[in-house]
This record gives C-alpha cells, structure tokens and sequence, in this order.
C-alpha cells in the first residue's frame, strides 16, 4: 500500500499516511489535529508554497474577494465541496485582495477563479460562479471523484 505526504490545515507539518487509510479520520503526527476538516482551509502567501509542495492530493484553489457578490454566493457551493470530496482532494480559499502578490503570480484576472493543481503544478482553471453540480462535472472532466462515505 503506498503513502501519500498530506500537510495539516493546522500545522503545515508533512503527514506520511498510507492511502487506504486516508478515509480513517487521520490526525497530523506534530499537533494531533484532524487533517481532513470538512471545510477549506484558509491559503496565504505564508502557506501557499509549503501546501503546494507538501501535499501529493489534489489541491483546488478558490480565488475570491469578499467584495465580490458571485465569490460569497459560491462559498457555500465550495465549502460543501469540501465535505465531499475530502480525503482524496484538498480544498482551499486564497483572498486575492489580502494576498495581491500571489493573485498577480498565478495570474488571477476574475474572481472567483478555481485552480486545481497536483504535485504543485497548476493543472486546470475555470473562471465565474458555479453550482453545485457544474462544480462536480467540471471535477470530473478533471479525474477527481468525490469520496465515497
């Protein structure tokens, strides 16, 4: 059974898990937090190149700003997301107008914006709003299945 390196939400410490066990509620090693919160995790330009490297899951990356109507109204959308498809996808928001810096690097140019990246490298993106199920089908185009509970 192979392993597969996911950071804590918490900490940022690297946790080697075994991937049958990913669905067993697994605790991060350093702080014994749980490394699968239900929610995304907050991304910042502190985290952001430690979560990307340290992480061999999926990681999907809203980029939103709280002045935006469409970002607030998808949060929900997003934040649901997480609680499905967790363990086998890291979920995580980046405010774009807190970290301007990392919005400019990753060439954000609408808000809300999704990048899915695996093993640090930006994979695909998709730009605006969506509901519930164009944000499954548009996972799915991806390869990312939702977890099986």
């Amino acid at each position: 059974m192979s392993a597969l390196i996911v950071s804590c939400p918490q900490c940022l410490s690297s946790n080697r898990i075994p991937e049958g066990r990913l669905i067993d509620d697994p605790k991060c090693g350093k702080c014994k937090t749980r490394l699968f919160i239900g929610r995304p995790m907050t991304l910042t330009a502190a985290n952001a190149a430690t979560v990307l490297k340290q992480n061999q899951l999926p990681l999907l990356v809203d980029c939103w700003a709280p002045w935006c109507a469409p970002c607030r109204s998808f949060a929900s959308v997003f934040e649901q997301a997480a609680g499905q498809y967790e363990p086998y996808l890291r979920l995580a928001k980046l405010d774009t107008e807190a970290h301007p810096n990392l919005a400019s690097r990753w060439q954000i140019r609408s808000i809300p914006t999704l990048i899915l990246f695996r093993d640090g490298q930006e994979v695909a993106r998709v730009s605006g709003a969506l509901s519930a199920s164009q944000l499954q089908q548009w996972l799915a185009q991806q390869g990312v299945t939702a977890a099986k509970r």
